[in-house]
């Protein structure tokens, strides 16, 4: 690295992952339904039928790095993506719905050989189920300019088979020991393990997940208690790990500190789910990478969450700061972080 530049000369987080185009098509509970059986929710449409059903949004640049940045950007970081998308129509209009919320698309590389991802999002009432699709980009990481280093690095889902791209980002991440990481494991990821990513694991300085994820990577049970699951966490060698469980809220520590937060109560109806985790991981993000403690931050996450919920997509709900800091400065009874029995 140039000795002239220090690490966040132009970025304060650089996110990585994949982006999409995230269609939201709304059915009917009428032609739809939701059934429960002994492996889960299933969703449920006639076979061999036409149903009918209306284009409720559509999110030009989504993903869990995408719908991270664009919250960081609302929350006042300097923010970039790395990412792949195609060089098509709906690349270039990512590129574009990144810029106009104020992130840096520049390290977005646009393959004409591949096109850009495009997930279908099924809403019945305020439920989903995402179809979703990963193109194969051949993805590298890229040379980055001694000015373009950042203070912190946010990783998720990249893709299917991107292991060796995996591997590059943990190789830049340890010769860039001054940048911090933080890790929001995807679903592929969390698939391979713990011991495949384990260099991320033990770099990051803060792991974000829910409950579930959790218990996968440990090899542990959901209904194990959360400190047992926080510990279990930290032994893989992160500094931070907060855990997202749903209706009960948040758990997190340092290794110190052990700490957890209820959900932010709605003050309006809940219209879809799709990106809680994501505006969850972006406020706490934002929080740590500002200098707050892990209490602070976390008190901070959920409100983020309540008001992404209340828009269709993972990004119309999403605050810009000075309306979090509001709804926060006046917070409902009841509402705050606690320490976390043990």
């Amino acid at each position: 690295m140039d000795r002239d530049h220090t690490v966040g000369d132009r970025f304060d987080l650089l996110c990585v992952g994949d982006v999409a185009v995230d269609v939201y098509l709304t059915v009917s509970d009428h032609d739809a339904g939701v059934e429960d059986d002994p492996a889960g929710r299933r969703l449920v449409l006639p076979f061999g039928a036409k149903v009918a059903c209306d284009v409720t949004a559509t999110v030009a640049a989504g993903g869990n790095s995408a719908n991270v940045a664009v919250a960081c950007a609302r929350l006042g970081l300097r923010v970039g993506l790395v990412a792949y998308a195609g060089d098509d129509p709906a690349g270039r209009d990512a590129v574009d719905a990144l810029h106009a919320e104020g992130v840096d698309g520049s390290l977005v590389r646009l393959d004409p050989r591949v096109p850009t991802n495009r997930n279908f999002v099924l809403r019945v009432d305020h439920e989903r189920t995402i179809l979703v699709h990963h193109e194969q980009h051949e993805c590298q990481w890229p040379v980055l300019d001694a000015s373009d280093v950042p203070s912190w690095l946010f990783v998720s889902s990249v893709g299917r088979d991107a292991h060796e791209y995996e591997d590059q980002i943990a190789d830049w991440l340890e010769q860039t020991p001054r940048v911090s990481l933080a890790f929001e494991p995807g679903t592929l990821q969390i698939a391979r393990g713990a011991a495949a990513l384990a260099r991320l694991y033990r770099r990051a300085a803060l792991v974000v997940c829910n409950r579930e994820e959790a218990a996968t990577v440990t090899g542990s049970s959901a209904g194990d208690p959360p400190p047992v699951l926080l510990d279990r966490m930290l032994e893989l060698g992160p500094e931070r790990v907060v855990v997202t469980d749903g209706s009960a809220g948040a758990f997190g520590t340092d290794g110190v500190d052990y700490v957890e937060v209820p959900v932010f109560p709605d003050d309006a109806p809940v219209l879809d789910r799709t990106g809680a985790g994501d505006a969850f991981a972006a406020a706490l993000v934002a929080g740590i990478a500002s200098g707050l403690s892990l209490g602070e931050a976390m008190a901070r996450a959920p409100v983020n969450s309540m008001r992404v919920v209340q828009q269709v997509g993972t990004q119309a709900g999403l605050l810009h700061r000075d309306v979090l800091e509001a709804l926060l400065a006046d917070p409902p009874p009841g509402y705050g972080v606690r320490p976390l029995r043990r």
